[in-house]
C-alpha cells in the first residue's frame, strides 16, 4: 500500500505546542518581567500567572502523551506538567523531529496555556498596555518558529480580541511576519468588544480577506465555547465520561459560528473572506446546512432575501472543516463529498487528548486509501497548501 507521506506532503491542521515556562518572562521589556504570564508555585503546584497575582491556570503538560511515548485518558493525565508530557508538546526541536518522523511536512500550531483563542489574555489582562504587550510577545515568538522551521510550522497569529482596530494592527503585522493565518475567539463580546455579527467588525474582515488570512476558529476558544465542554454533562456521570461529553459538545459551538457567520451577511460583504473551524469535525456540516437553509425561511424569511444565495451556499467558497477520527460507517468519501473535497483538512490535534497517536498516518491509512485519489491528496495536504499558500 502507498505510503500516504510518499504520495502528498502531509499537512497537519490542527496541532498544539504548549507555551515554554519562560516565554514571556524571557522576551519582557524591563519593568514588565513580573508583570507578563509566568509560572510561579501555589500550594505546591506550578501555576500560570498574570499582572500580580491573576491566575490563568495551572502550568500542564498540555498533553496526554508522556515522554516515553504512552498515550494515557485525559483524566489520568491532565494534572501532570511539563516534565512529564512528551517533549514534542513544548519543545520546537523536538516537535520537527517528531514531523519528520511520522511523515508530516507541516503543522498548525495552536497555544495552550494563555487560552486556545487566546481568552486568557483578553479576557483577564486588566492593564491596556500589558495586554497588547503579551500578545504581541507571543506572536513575535510565533513569527519566530515559524521561521526557524522554514515555514513547516504553521501558527496562527492570535488576535486582540477586545478592540476591532487592534485586530487590524496585528492582522497588519501578522502578515508583514509572513503568517499565513488568524487565531481569532468566536466571542470577543466577552471582552466588551461587539459580537462577531455586528459591523464594527467589518474592518477587520476586510483586513484579513486582502492580507490572504483566513480567520481560525477553535474548538474551545471562548469561555461560551468551554461552557458547551463543562457543563453540559449530566453530574452524576463518571468523571472519565465527562470529557467525553464535553469533548463532543464543543463541535457545536463551531455549529454555531459557522451558522452565525452566514447569517450575519459577513461573506457578502467580503467575498473574498475565508475561515476555518477548527478541530470540530465535519459530520456535523451537511446536516447544519441542511438546517440552515430550513430555519432562516421559516424564521427570517426577509432576511434570507437579504442574502445574496441559499445559507448553505455559503460554506463552499468560505468555510473549511478539519476532521481526525470520522469514518462515516465505512464510507468516508460520501461525507467529504457531502462538505466539499475542497473544503476537508486533515489534522491530528497532537498532543491532546484525542489525538491521533502513536503513528498517526498509518492509524488513518485505511481510511484515507478507500478515498479517491484526488480527494485524498486534497484531505491530507493539497488544499492546505492552497489556503496557506504553501
Amino acid at each position: 500500500m502507498v505510503k500516504l507521506a510518499d504520495e502528498v506532503r502531509v499537512i497537519d491542521a490542527d496541532t498544539h505546542l504548549t507555551e515554554r515556562h519562560d516565554l514571556f518572562t524571557t522576551r519582557a521589556p524591563k519593568g514588565y518581567e513580573d508583570r507578563v504570564p509566568r509560572v510561579v508555585d501555589i500550594d505546591g503546584s506550578p501555576w500560570w500567572v498574570v499582572e500580580k497575582d491573576r491566575q490563568l491556570g495551572p502550568a500542564r503538560g498540555g498533553g496526554v502523551v508522556n515522554v516515553n511515548g504512552e498515550k494515557f485518558p485525559f483524566e489520568e493525565s491532565k494534572h501532570n506538567g511539563i516534565d512529564w508530557v512528551h517533549r514534542a508538546a513544548w519543545d520546537h526541536e523536538a516537535r520537527l523531529e517528531y514531523m519528520n518522523q511520522n511523515g508530516f511536512h507541516a503543522q498548525v500550531l495552536y497555544p495552550n496555556a494563555i487560552g486556545i483563542g487566546g481568552q486568557g489574555i483578553s479576557n483577564n489582562v486588566q492593564d491596556p498596555v500589558l495586554r497588547r504587550l503579551t500578545i504581541e510577545i507571543f506572536n513575535d515568538y510565533l513569527g519566530e518558529l515559524q521561521d526557524w522551521s522554514g515555514h513547516r510550522f504553521l501558527p496562527m497569529a492570535v488576535m486582540p480580541a477586545w478592540s476591532v482596530d487592534e485586530c487590524v494592527r496585528e492582522a497588519q503585522r501578522a502578515a508583514a511576519a509572513g503568517f499565513r493565518g488568524v487565531n481569532m475567539t468566536s466571542d470577543p463580546q466577552e471582552t466588551g468588544a461587539p459580537d462577531l455579527a455586528s459591523r464594527e467588525w467589518d474592518p477587520f474582515w476586510a483586513a484579513c480577506a486582502d492580507l490572504q488570512l483566513p480567520v481560525h476558529f477553535h474548538i474551545g476558544a471562548s469561555l461560551t465555547s468551554l461552557n458547551f465542554y463543562g457543563k453540559y454533562f449530566w453530574p452524576s456521570l463518571h468523571q472519565n465520561l465527562k470529557p467525553a461529553v464535553g469533548g463532543s459538545m464543543l463541535f457545536l459551538n463551531n455549529a454555531r459560528v459557522v451558522l452565525n457567520s452566514i447569517y450575519a451577511g459577513i461573506f457578502d460583504r467580503h467575498p473574498g473572506l475565508k475561515m476555518v473551524s477548527v478541530e470540530s469535525g465535519m459530520g456535523w456540516v451537511p446536516f447544519i446546512l441542511e438546517t440552515a437553509d430550513y430555519e432562516i425561511l421559516e424564521n427570517a424569511p426577509q432576511q434570507a432575501a437579504e442574502l445574496s444565495r441559499k445559507p448553505s451556499e455559503y460554506f463552499k467558497d468560505h468555510w473549511y472543516a478539519t476532521f481526525w477520527f470520522e469514518e462515516n460507517r465505512g464510507d468516508l468519501q460520501s461525507l467529504i463529498d457531502s462538505v466539499g473535497e475542497d473544503n476537508v483538512m486533515f489534522e491530528t490535534d497532537f498532543p491532546h487528548p484525542t489525538c491521533l497517536y502513536p503513528d498517526p498516518l498509518t492509524a488513518v491509512e485505511e481510511r484515507m486509501m478507500s478515498l479517491r485519489p484526488e480527494t485524498r491528496r486534497k484531505v491530507l495536504g493539497e488544499t492546505a497548501a492552497a489556503l496557506y499558500r504553501i
